[in-house]
Formats: C-alpha cells, structure tokens, sequence
C-alpha cells in the first residue's frame, strides 16, 4: 500500500533536475534498491552454474526457495513504485535501473527460472493440448495459510 505513494516525494524535487549535460539518474527508495542489490548476488550464487536456456529446480520451502521469493516480491513493490510514478520520475528511474544493470540481471534470472513446461500440477487432461493447464493460463492462489 506504501509504494503508490513513494513518487510523490520525488516528483516535488523533479524540479530541481535542471537542463544539465550528464544524463540524469534518479534511483528508487534507497532501502528497497540495497535489498535489491543484497539479493542479486545471492541469486546469482545460487544461479551461477546454470546457464541461460536450463532452469533451475528450486524445492519449495527451501532456503532458495524462500530467497528466490523474496528476490521476486522485492521486484513487484519496484514495479508497483513505477507504476505509481510519473512519466518523467520513470525515466529517471529506468535510467538508474539501467546503469545498475538491474533489469538486465532480472531478466537474466527468470530466463534460468522459468520452467522449460509451466504445466500446472492437477490431473491432465487427456483430450489435447489446447485444454493443458499452464502458470500462464490459471490464475494462482497465493493465500498465505
């Protein structure tokens, strides 16, 4: 509920970035960027031997299952962030994103997480593959019990 709000405090400073030469950056809340940055390398120890193109097997309650999570839950409060700013705070935020070479690392990571199948685990249908359940086409319950 608290990330909508975060833009509003940068887009009353947005003023102060004048026409200067060097391109300007803006990063998003510094405690949410650290954490981030904490959890890259991580992942990435966890990740390193499997190259791009092979997923990772990660058991669920597992130590890197719950990393992974978090590492995933700390990207969607960055995008609900995003999402609540301003055309002009975005592209001083994307600017840092990019320098930081952090969407580069996201998209690195899920391309070694996602499943080669995302079937969803239920029965299968055996009529054909148009009535196959995949992550993409079942909305998930993510309850916390």
């Amino acid at each position: 509920r608290l990330m909508p709000e975060l833009p509003k405090f940068d887009d009353e400073d947005l003023k102060s970035y004048g026409d200067e030469e060097e391109e300007l950056a803006l990063s998003p809340p510094a405690a949410l960027m650290s954490i981030l940055a904490t959890q890259e390398l991580l992942l990435e120890n966890i990740l390193e031997c499997i190259p791009v193109g092979k997923f990772a097997v990660i058991e669920p309650l597992s130590d890197e299952f719950c990393l992974v999570l978090g590492y995933l839950l700390t990207w969607k409060l960055t995008l609900a962030f995003f999402k609540a700013a301003s055309s002009q705070l975005r592209v001083l935020y994307s600017q840092y994103l990019r320098r930081t070479k952090s969407l580069n690392k996201l998209l690195y990571h899920l391309f070694r997480l996602m499943p080669e199948n995302p079937v969803f685990p239920g029965p299968t249908p055996e009529v054909s593959n148009k009535d196959t359940k995949t992550f993409f086409t079942e909305e998930l319950r993510l309850d916390v019990k």
